[in-house]
């Protein structure tokens, strides 16, 4: 029987779980669905075809590798802005250079689509 759900990465967060049962409609179950059996004191889950038992005792819930890096992908570029964002805000010569970045980046983000609609109007 599963006792705990553990969240095995830094972006998973498991929280709750005192005495809420969820409705399950038994007579239509789909796959995926999980249900705590109480005749056989197990946690299980509908494969599609039958209820299966989880038979470990502690069910542990994560993410691919690439959400991973995705996620510390974004989490650090975010920390990157904010750091870039203070030191702007304390220094003008990186203050300007973070404007004319930010300009570089709408003139290159105009460019683009207009690159696009040229190829789609010649095509």
């Amino acid at each position: 029987m599963i006792k705990d759900v553990i969240g095995n990465t830094p972006f998973i967060q498991v929280t709750g779980g005192s005495g809420y049962t969820p409705y399950i409609n038994m007579s239509n179950p789909s796959a995926g669905m999980t249900r705590f059996n109480g005749n056989t004191q197990n946690l299980e889950v509908y494969d599609g075809h039958s209820w299966m038992v989880m038979s470990s005792s502690v069910a542990s819930v994560g993410l691919t590798g690439e959400a991973i890096n995705i996620l510390s992908w974004a989490k650090q570029k975010m920390e990157d802005e904010v750091m870039l964002e203070k030191l702007a805000r304390e220094h003008p010569a990186i203050n300007l250079a973070l404007d004319n970045l930010k300009k570089a980046k709408t003139q290159l983000d105009a460019i683009i689509i207009l690159s696009k609609e040229h190829d789609t109007s010649t095509s």
